[in-house]
């Protein structure tokens, strides 16, 4: 990377307090560049995000190459379809697969038009906009288990109580139906009954549940985020994207709020892209380019965690510092 450019895609990683060393800056780089490889239990953390999930294959395909590797596995709404997909092959070709899978999918696959116009449908007395049959399919394409506590990795998936809007954790039972639960998008997908009780998307009450996964004994977390690590939406231009404007704001901000409370002892890595290629909840076309910026994030991300730094990977941070070029006082951080 030229020094000369911004660095486009920020993200980062971000230690607990004991982690913080307050001891001089030379000594303080090269202990954090001997804990990169030390073993701790990991965990991959998948964030909800509609069509913008594509760019989570990007990261798993720059992670896998580098021999990295999950204890577990925590997954929300299009995140908690990737997570399932995932921890079935967790391989180099197991992801490629999966990117196989996203090129193919077209917004009629999730969101079919039908004979009516779209905002009318908002008016009609139905569960929602749209039936989750494409979704379902999509599910299945992608799963080698039936029942979630038989993945090959330890998963869990994440929906919402419509009932009371409690957090539902799904780490055991029928795969299928935990995962459509999840990804149900209030409005936009119709809820799904499981022991009779209705589920709504995860995302709802925890779009980036890292604190599950550190209560599950997860010391490094690697986090996959379908858009910025800080939300700057765009102004919204219909009724439904000033509703998931919404929504989006008040997740991050959960988001934001645990990862600056950190626990002793625990590290976490966040991946990212930008609002572009594509905003639009039903807008596939981005597939390819948000697989790109995917991995090319969590390139620059793991570069810059391998090198011993920690903080935010922020272009204002190192606008002219290459990762690879940093001596050890600016890794010092």
């Amino acid at each position: 990377m030229s020094a000369s450019k911004p660095l486009a895609l920020p993200g980062g990683v971000f230690r607990g307090p004991e982690l913080q060393p307050t001891w001089p800056r030379r000594l303080a780089a090269r202990r954090r560049r001997r804990e990169v490889h030390e073993e701790r239990p990991t965990a991959f953390v998948f964030a909800g995000g509609g069509a913008r999930g594509a760019a989570q294959v990007g990261m798993l395909q720059a992670l896998v190459r580098r021999g990295i590797h999950p204890d577990a596995v925590y997954g929300v709404s299009v995140g908690a379809i990737n997570a399932s997909g995932f921890v079935g092959d967790p391989t180099i070709a197991g992801v490629e697969n999966m990117a196989t899978l996203w090129r193919a999918v077209t917004r009629d696959d999730v969101f079919p038009q039908g004979r009516f116009p779209t905002p009318w449908r908002f008016f009609q007395q139905r569960e929602s906009v749209f039936p989750n049959d494409g979704v379902r399919r999509i599910i299945q394409s992608g799963l080698r288990f039936e029942r979630i506590e038989d993945s090959p990795v330890h998963l869990e998936v994440v929906a919402t109580a419509l009932t009371d809007g409690r957090t539902q954790w799904f780490t055991s039972g029928p795969a299928e139906e935990a995962i459509l639960a999840s990804a149900a998008l209030p409005a936009l997908l119709p809820p799904v009954s499981i022991d009779d009780e209705t589920f709504v998307d995860g995302g709802v009450t925890d779009n980036v549940p890292i604190g599950r996964a550190i209560a599950g004994g997860a010391r490094r977390v690697f986090v996959l985020l379908c858009g910025p690590m800080h939300y700057t939406p765009q102004p919204p231009k219909r009724p439904v994207e000033a509703v998931l404007t919404a929504f989006f704001i008040a997740v991050h901000t959960r988001f934001a709020r645990e990862l600056r409370h950190l626990a002793p002892g625990v590290e976490v890595v966040v991946f990212t892209v930008d609002n572009d290629p594509i905003s639009r909840y039903d807008d596939f076309s981005g597939t390819e380019a948000l697989i790109t910026a995917g991995r090319a994030n969590a390139e620059q991300v793991l570069d810059f965690w391998e090198s011993g730094r920690v903080g935010d990977l922020s272009e204002e941070a190192l606008r002219a510092v290459p990762v690879g070029d940093q001596d050890e006082d600016s890794a010092a951080g």
